[in-house]
């Protein structure tokens, strides 16, 4: 994979705060904390349901917060076109699990890859991370795709109270690919 087949991305942190304003519906704190204007698609119910897990999380476990914040990804426009980010820090043996989502008008045209080059070039980049896991939904044809780019192998399976079956994947976090 070259740099020249995916889009450039900006990635910009959304703090603890942030977060928080964005659970109560607080589009305009949210933008003033984070210093961008922020859409509506981050209060969707489902991208509400990854920031309560955010924040519970480091409510548990502050230290957590360099690997559990969440980005957002901005286009060479400055627009926003998705998120991403890892569910927590490495666990015990170095896994760290990444999750990204490209909002619906900016599908298909290379930021879920952009977003997903980002991601593994920060977890190469840690020490501590030694594997990247996705877990993925069986048809979720586009992202299933998109993993496959970065040499992602599968690995099993689980259930997902919210989200049903996931197929999980994994690839050494310094991977060259």
């Amino acid at each position: 994979m070259t740099t020249h087949d995916v889009p450039p991305v900006r990635l910009v942190d959304l703090s603890h705060e942030a977060l928080k304003a964005l659970l109560a519906d607080d589009l305009a704190e949210g933008s003033r904390l984070t210093g961008i204007e922020l859409t509506p698609e981050l209060i969707s119910e489902r991208n509400k349901r990854t920031w309560k897990y955010r924040v519970d999380l480091l409510a548990v476990d502050p230290a957590a917060e360099a690997w559990a914040l969440p980005q957002v990804a901005l286009n060479a426009d400055g627009e926003i076109v998705g998120r991403g980010g890892f569910h927590g820090p490495p666990d015990e043996r170095g896994m760290v699990e990444v999750g990204y989502s490209v909002d619906p008008g900016h599908r298909r045209k290379g930021y879920a890859t952009a977003l997903l080059a980002a991601m593994l070039k920060r977890a190469a980049e840690a020490p501590d991370a030694l594997v990247v896991r996705a877990s993925v939904s069986p048809d979720n044809v586009a992202s299933l795709a998109t993993i496959a780019k970065f040499g992602f192998v599968h690995v099993g399976e689980l259930m997902d109270d919210e989200d049903g079956l996931e197929l999980l994947y994994e690839r050494p976090a310094q991977d060259a690919s």
